[in-house]
């Protein structure tokens, strides 16, 4: 069986059995390239060297997560709790609770959709946001999986519709390696090649707030540690200095990332501890806890993050990639309609171990593009099955940020489990539909 199949499957399966992720990203690692023909000594090898790769984004979260840490010292996680609290009616008025439950559910999606685009700071608000609200979600009897399944179509469906923000990125790479493939497309088409499939993410959401997770889920209210001493602590000053300290975090990032290229992650965190830091809401003695537990809270992401780029280091050697491709198509035999269907499940599976799609457009494109090309699709639906094909397993996958950064905010209490509450809700939500409206896409168009 090919190394790909074999290295996906493993880390799936031991992921599905509660073993933690970064153990399973390891163990597949290892029987994927031991599989495909590497001996002991480079598949280990070639998963240190790609440990790096995801290095600086592992450092980004820990320091997001030492700000959001920094930021419920002021008390502002607290205003927002309370401010929340009073949209909650009293026990037994269920219409009232009902609108505060839309209300709450639109403006975590319209957050977290702009979160993509009109300020692209990707998964940085959840450890801010989320935590405080908890206890909302509690008095409301939310299900969380719920949340968990707004906030993923929120990190993925702009990215792969819209042309800005993170989009602009997203579709950059694929005008560019679909290019470098042999088929040049403008880049105005990728958003109308992209439509159909999105909807199919739009239709996995509807279809989990109205029907999966309508139903109330009762959890226990548990005090989050780091949050324990600030409660109802806040004054006009400590909120002022939260928000200016956001502001000046926000502008720190967009600026490194819009003017001059580069990962602002860091520095904008920095930045923003620095603000709370001279303005007196840190204190010098708690400084060195509170950048502690910021990590701790975040740290599970980054050694995910710096597994996962060990593991796609490690099947990208074995080469089982491009024979994975060259199998399916001999079982294509020139049909459009199962080749179709095959590059999608194929795109699926190299997503779900690498977990991120913008590293899986370099992989596929060179693969998928000319296949094609050679059976005759045309430019708007091969856009649509590469461009579907990687952002299929981003939401689903428990190596990706986008099922990652929910869960890091949803489970600080420890009642939000990552494989089961996250990315098994989120995968069938998300991935089913945009198969079927993938394959549809490259039928049609």
């Amino acid at each position: 069986m090919n190394a790909v199949v074999i290295a996906v499957l493993v880390m799936l399966i031991l992921s599905l059995c509660r073993i933690n992720v970064v153990v399973a990203l390891a163990v597949g690692a290892i029987v994927g390239g031991l599989t495909g023909g590497l001996d002991v000594s480079t598949t280990v090898s070639t998963f240190t060297e790609g440990l790096g790769g995801n290095a600086t984004v592992a450092l980004s979260y820990a320091l997001l997560g030492s700000f959001a840490v920094a930021i419920s010292k002021t008390g502002l996680p607290d205003a927002m709790v309370d401010l929340a609290i009073k949209m909650v009616g009293q026990q037994g008025d269920s219409k009232r609770k009902t609108y505060s439950k839309v209300l709450i559910i639109f403006i975590i999606l319209a957050i977290s959709i702009s979160s993509q685009n009109l300020v692209p700071v990707h998964i940085a608000f959840i450890p801010i946001l989320i935590p405080p609200l908890l206890k909302v979600f509690n008095e409301l009897e939310i299900d969380r999986r719920l949340i968990a399944t707004v906030i993923t179509f929120g990190l993925t469906a702009p990215y792969i519709a819209l042309p800005v923000g993170f989009g602009e990125i997203f579709h950059g790479l694929l005008q560019q390696y679909m290019l470098d493939s042999g088929l040049d497309v403008a880049k105005r088409e990728i958003p109308i090649a992209m439509l159909i499939p999105t909807a199919g993410m739009v239709f996995g959401l509807l279809f989990a707030i109205f029907f999966t997770y309508r139903k109330p889920r009762q959890y226990k209210n548990i005090e989050i540690a780091n949050q324990s001493n600030t409660k109802s602590s806040y004054t006009k000053k400590s909120i002022a200095f939260a928000l200016l300290a956001v502001i000046v975090t926000l502008s720190v990032q967009l600026t490194l990332s819009q003017v001059f290229d580069v990962d602002g992650m860091i520095f904008g965190a920095l930045a923003g501890i620095a603000v709370l830091y001279f303005s007196g809401s840190m204190k010098v003695s708690q400084a060195d806890e509170v950048i502690t537990n910021g990590m701790k809270m975040m740290a599970f992401i980054g050694f995910v993050m710096i597994t996962a780029s060990g593991f796609a280091a490690v099947i990208s050697a074995t080469g089982d990639v491009e024979e994975l491709v060259t199998s399916s198509a001999a079982l294509m035999n020139g049909n459009q309609v199962l080749a179709a269907l095959m590059m999608l499940i194929v795109g699926l599976l190299i997503t779900l171990g690498i977990g991120s799609s913008f590293s899986t457009i370099p992989i596929i494109a060179t693969i998928f593009v000319p296949l094609c090309i050679e059976l005759g699709f045309s430019p708007m639906a091969t856009i649509a099955i590469v461009g579907t094909a990687a952002a299929l397993g981003d939401a689903g996958s428990p190596a990706s940020d986008s099922t990652l950064g929910p869960t890091a905010g949803l489970n600080v209490d420890g009642q939000h489990n990552h494989i089961w509450d996250t990315c098994v809700p989120t995968f069938l939500h998300y991935n089913i539909p945009l198969i079927i409206f993938g394959w549809i896409a490259a039928v049609i168009l």
